[in-house]
């Protein structure tokens, strides 16, 4: 054999044998010593520290058995390494606590190698077998669940599509919300929709936490089109959050369908759970169907739900959307019926009781009938709002209240009420109530209230007094115009200044018409002037100024078949104390008992009557009464124009009131 053919035949075996050498040294390489190398790169790809502590294995494994045929390439018949790592740790980013976000036991990927020259990671499937995971966030903008910071670019990807989880612990520790809960997940078998089961067990916001629920078998991370299915029942004290349905893309949480149900003890406490901004309501619970996702601009749509609110029903559709210069809530919510007393909570006005369950301090005093519980206007300029509710019935005590209506605007820490109307007794209640929240922090609400009652029937109005049935009774006219300052009602009424005014044209007042009103005030005069028998109303005429928060009468004259009353004195609403002369005159002889004034002095809860001894008898009778009056009546003119009209009896009380008083014949005393 001649030199040249062995030299060519010597090159040639070299060429055969480099790749079964390389091969063989793949085959049996200790791959433990590429794991510097390994967790280096892994390292600067994710912006945290990596580092496999155990055993690091390598086998190998063709890509196209779960490639179709049709679609493979050269590239995949070359077979791919297949990387079984014990005992791996992935520590936080910088600026967090440098300790581990994660651990496994073991967890295994097969890698593509083309990718790796384009500085690409590409892990077609990663598998956790017994995997820690703590999430930590220390304030609002320091949390270790993204995988690099944007400002750092790294020259290398990672490319995980698919992840698939056998069984852990996930450990949630949140300063923002409060939370440490952690959630014990297990695989499932032989389940059709999910893989995955958890438990839940912690705090969050200060409560107790527990529940559990489902996730599918592989949480796809690249297919955008693969809805993940989700289950979930979440409960802290008396709060619940239910949900099942599909999350799209959950690592950026891109599509989200969900049948979700909520309940707590009022609508208020659910901010700490949805940053939505709600207002104190009994305990409520609703179902409906929320679809949304998150981003800069994000848009969730809470659809066809239905629920409860103490005892009231609510259904409709609201939308949540974020954005600059505040997040904006906005939709549409009606009830069948509506209790009155649920609405207590919104201003304050429930008991301590209702107060303690609804979770805020019992702060109420046992005296005080004016609500004091604050109103928290620290949140209101987080949320604009633009909602619009409806009820067709209320209910209280008595069917007399239906179809309320009210415009709700949040805009600035500025809410409006515009308008805010309600049937009552065949009538009608028109306002608009304005709260100026904006200064924040302590500073105290401005608040404005235009208040309009017409035609409110008297009959309707007091249904089960046989009498008044009986009778032909007229309407109640009344106005109300209120500025004030304060963080409760009843601060806003302790500085309350405008003027109050009404009229009652033509009906029956009896103690138990009062009773069934409750309104203990009148009960207690009317109990004094006439017993307890029904007395027939001719007018009842009243205008009321209103200044820091006390009330003065420059017109009150009740008008019955047997006597004119006058009625004078003030109201103080920031001690809740009463101050009122009432003075009787009678029409006849009859009524001997209407002689003597009294005074209505006392706290709104425990009004206190006392005679007004210095005077023993009055002269001049029903006469001398409307020539007091006369000068102030004119004020209520408006209300006759807009009311009863020029034939009621309250238009001929005022206009007696302006007539001048005619001295009797000489010789003979006005009657008594």
């Amino acid at each position: 054999m001649s030199r040249p053919l062995k030299i060519t035949l010597s090159i040639a075996g070299v060429l055969v044998a480099i790749p079964f050498i390389a091969i063989i040294i793949l085959l049996t390489f200790d791959w433990n010593r590429a794991k510097p190398w390994l967790n280096a790169k892994v390292s600067e790809a994710i912006d945290r520290p990596f580092a496999i502590a155990g055993n690091l294995a390598v086998h190998w494994e063709r890509p196209a058995a779960s490639i179709p045929p049709a679609q493979r390439t050269w590239r995949d018949h070359i077979p791919w390494p297949h990387l079984v790592a014990d005992d791996v740790h992935v520590g936080n980013p910088a600026g967090l606590p440098q300790q581990d976000m994660a651990s496994v036991h073991q967890f295994s990927f097969s890698l593509d190698p083309f990718a790796l020259l384009g500085h690409r990671i590409h892990i077609p499937v990663l598998r956790f077998d017994g995997p820690r995971v703590d999430l930590l966030r220390t304030d609002a903008t320091h949390y270790n669940w993204v995988f690099k910071h944007e400002e750092k670019e790294s020259k290398w990807k990672l490319d995980l599509e698919r992840l698939v989880l056998a069984q852990g612990v996930v450990h949630v520790q949140d300063a923002v919300t409060k939370a440490d809960v952690t959630a014990n997940v297990n695989t499932l078998a032989n389940d059709p929709t999910y893989g995955i089961a958890f438990t839940l067990d912690g705090k969050y916001n200060g409560a107790p936490v527990d529940g559990g629920g489902k996730l599918g078998k592989v949480l796809s991370l690249t297919d955008q089109d693969t809805p993940f299915p989700v289950q979930a029942d979440v409960r802290s004290g008396p709060n619940r959050i239910a949900l099942e349905g599909t999350v799209t893309r959950p690592a950026k949480l891109a599509a989200i369908d969900l049948r979700l149900k909520l309940a707590a003890a009022s609508m208020a406490r659910l901010y700490a759970f949805t940053g939505v901004l709600l207002p104190e309501t009994p305990a409520f619970s609703t179902e409906g169907h929320l679809t949304g996702s998150l981003g800069d601009d994000s848009r969730w749509v809470y659809d066809d739900f239905k629920g409860k609110v103490g005892e009231s029903d609510i259904a409709g559709r609201l939308e949540f959307q974020t954005g600059k210069p505040r997040n904006k809530l906005t939709g549409n919510v009606k009830s069948r019926q509506l209790r009155f007393a649920d609405l207590g909570p919104v201003v304050g006005a429930d008991s301590n009781a209702s107060k303690k369950a609804r979770g805020v301090a019992a702060v109420q005093p046992a005296g005080k009938a004016l609500p004091v519980e604050k109103f928290n206007t620290d949140k209101w300029k987080t949320l604009d709002a633009d909602v619009r509710y409806a009820a067709d019935r209320i209910v209280k005590d008595k069917n007399l209240l239906n179809k309320l209506s009210t415009h709700l605007i949040m805009k600035n820490g500025v809410l409006t009420l515009d308008p805010l109307n309600f049937g009552l007794a065949g009538g009608t209640v028109n306002s608009t109530i304005k709260l100026d929240g904006s200064a924040g922090g302590t500073a105290p609400i401005k608040a404005t209230a235009d208040v309009t009652a017409r035609q409110i029937k008297v009959k309707q109005l007091f249904p089960q007094v046989e009498k008044i049935q009986q009778a032909t009774a007229g309407d109640i006219y009344g106005q109300a115009k209120l500025t004030a300052t304060g963080d409760s009602v009843g601060a806003m009424m302790a500085n309350a200044n405008g003027e109050v005014k009404g009229l009652v044209s033509q009906g029956v007042v009896s103690k138990l018409l009062l009773e069934e009103a409750g309104l203990n005030v009148g009960n207690v005069i009317i109990t004094k002037l006439f017993g307890d028998k029904p007395v027939q109303l001719n007018c009842l005429a009243a205008d009321l100024g209103v200044k820091d928060g006390v009330a003065h009468t420059r017109t009150f004259v009740l008008d019955t078949e047997e006597a004119i009353v006058d009625i004078n004195g003030s109201v103080n609403m920031a001690n809740e104390q009463m101050d009122l002369r009432i003075k009787p005159e009678t029409k006849g002889l009859r009524l001997f008992t209407l002689r003597t004034p009294f005074f209505v002095r006392g706290t709104f809860k425990k009004p206190d009557l006392s005679l007004d001894k210095k005077v023993l008898a009055l002269k001049g009778g029903a006469a001398a009464v409307l020539a007091t009056v006369a000068a102030p009546v004119a004020a209520l003119i408006p209300l006759i124009n807009t009311g009863p009209g020029q034939d009621s009896p309250c238009n001929a009380l005022l206009a007696q009131a302006h007539a001048k008083p005619q001295a009797p014949p000489p010789g003979k005393s006005a009657k008594r």
